[in-house]
């Protein structure tokens, strides 16, 4: 109409885009718009996921087994198509290793056991048994090499002595990467971690079983390739 004015069209424009109304205000942050140092207060990160933890000692396990299954490989072709083979005589101080192996992971579970009903003192006392049955199995394996030096087998003398060094080498390598979790697991004040002890204790055991039934392999394999 003539003569009319738009002031209450231009009034209600204004406010509206004070207010945010249109949507392009600041996401909820929980509080009453206070200065920008409150923003995204209200926003907090998740704890981790305990999936997340397992699928990594999985994915690493996975690795370390398509590792050695490729050496494996090689053993037999070589030990069935080869005619300078000469058998390795086996120290018989890897059979006490292998029984101290095996108990290191019968006590890592009695362990948990006791922290599952709320022994944490319990726990750690035999967390640290299997922790030193561990070292103590590395031990011996260098005790049997020593002995095969003393023998005048060497990593260099044939093949098959080359495997038995490689083998149990990488072993003792990656299960050393066991023992320091074993000794995290330990030391580590769970207090103030994303995870918990008992998730701790229950991953890092998935890699102990696993590095010993590794060995459990490759020692049948050592053993039948003589």
């Amino acid at each position: 109409m003539p003569g009319a004015t738009a002031t209450p069209d231009v009034e209600v424009i204004v406010e509206d885009a004070r207010g945010g109304g249109g949507g392009g205000g600041r996401p909820p942050d929980g509080g009453d718009g206070g200065d920008d140092g409150d923003y995204g207060k209200g926003w907090q990160r998740e704890p981790p996921s305990p999936r997340r933890f397992s699928t990594g000692i999985a994915i690493a396990m996975v690795s370390i087994l398509m590792f050695f299954m490729a050496l494996a490989s090689a053993f037999l072709l070589l030990h069935h198509s080869s005619r300078v083979w000469v058998a390795v005589h086996l120290p018989r101080i890897l059979w006490a290793n292998t029984a101290v192996l095996m108990g290191s992971g019968f006590v890592l579970e009695r362990s948990r056991l006791r922290l599952s009903n709320g022994d944490a003192r319990g726990f750690r006392k035999l967390w640290l048994v299997a922790t030193v049955m561990g070292l103590l199995f590395v031990a011996g394996q260098l005790v049997a090499w020593r002995q095969l030096v003393a023998e005048g087998v060497y990593i260099a003398s044939d093949q098959a002595s080359s495997f038995f060094y490689i083998f149990t080498g990488a072993h003792g390598v990656h299960l050393l990467g066991g023992v320091a979790a074993l000794l995290f697991v330990l030391l580590r004040n769970f207090e103030k971690s994303q995870i918990s002890m008992s998730l701790a204790a229950e991953i890092t055991s998935y890699y102990w079983h696993f590095m010993d039934g590794l060995w459990i392999f490759l020692f049948a394999l050592l053993y039948l390739g003589r």
